[in-house]
């Protein structure tokens, strides 16, 4: 029976630690020179609705360390994007491929292409979750903090497709999630329900607040993300407006642990969401966690069409 990744909720625990710590064995083999062609002859269709350049090239080179093929399918230039029915679409690619990777705007497509499709399906992002970037910050945390469970995160900024998926990422490894955005912008509630459950299976709690001070106090990681997502930039001014106070800045990443890393999913705007300093300062890590995404990727890969249980 084929597998997909369609939102980590749907992911156990111990199927996470499994992802993590295959992509932490191909990133060192990786690093080593060691080739791994698990998925040698194997070819993974990469549908963007939304355009991306870290989506797009770790996915791309990951099929290609991988041993197999990648092939970009832009919405415009299939037939997908000119009305033909998603289980008609769907039907035809897994005649062809091995795997699909989407990268979207509504959920609902992807769980219908998932539906339909006789291979896998990546939930590449979606206006509601973001599955595949919260798998490389757990393990870019990992690899920091030599463990997740106990840790305390603070998410400051847009209750988004991020937050979304972090809260449900720390609920399943045991970790504290403290998220503080304006009113208005809070991450969405049937999410929060469902993680709450988890969070109370592994001892982990979630804070939602409006006040960043209050959220950061005392945190092991610091995290936001672009205040204006794709497809909002006529509400730019807006919220701008909205997200004042809600600036990442060195003075408040002093009420977090010392030794606290701060992080962002890229891409960043320096000054809005998190200053200059805090960005390119000491405690970041937005590098290494932009890298992990190959790594992070290459796993769910190797798990999906590789024929390894997830």
């Amino acid at each position: 029976m084929k597998k997909d990744l369609l939102s980590l909720q749907d992911l156990s625990p111990e199927e996470i630690t499994d992802i993590l710590d295959l992509a932490d064995k191909l990133k060192k083999e990786n690093k080593e020179g060691t080739e791994h062609h698990i998925l040698k002859g194997k070819t993974l269709g990469m549908i963007f609705a939304k355009s991306s350049t870290r989506t797009r090239v770790s996915f791309e080179v990951g099929m290609y360390q991988l041993g197999g093929n990648a092939l970009f399918l832009s919405s415009n230039d299939i037939q997908l994007g000119r009305g033909e029915t998603v289980y008609d679409t769907a039907k035809v690619l897994s005649r062809f491929l091995d795997g699909i990777m989407i990268r979207t705007f509504a959920q609902k497509d992807v769980e219908d292409l998932a539906k339909y499709a006789d291979i896998p399906v990546i939930n590449g992002l979606t206006d509601l979750l973001h599955p595949c970037q919260v798998l490389a910050d757990l393990q870019t945390i990992r690899e920091k903090k030599g463990t997740l469970k106990g840790l305390k995160m603070c998410y400051i900024g847009d209750g988004n497709n991020m937050t979304n998926t972090l809260v449900q990422g720390a609920a399943k490894v045991g970790m504290d999630i403290a998220c503080a955005s304006p009113e208005s912008y809070t991450c969405d509630k049937d999410i929060v329900s469902a993680a709450l459950k988890d969070a109370n299976s592994h001892g982990s709690k979630i804070i939602l607040t409006t006040n960043p001070e209050e959220a950061i106090e005392g945190a092991d990681i610091i995290y936001t993300d672009t205040w204006v997502s794709m497809g909002q930039e006529e509400e730019k001014a807006k919220r701008i407006k909205a997200f004042a106070g809600y600036e990442i800045t060195r003075e408040m990443m002093r009420l977090a642990k010392p030794d606290a890393i701060f992080m962002h999913c890229l891409p960043v705007y320096r000054g809005y969401e998190a200053s200059a300093e805090v960005v390119d300062g000491p405690q970041s890590v937005i590098f290494d966690e932009a890298e992990n995404r190959l790594h992070a990727q290459k796993a769910v890969m190797v798990k999906l069409m590789g024929n390894q249980k997830l």
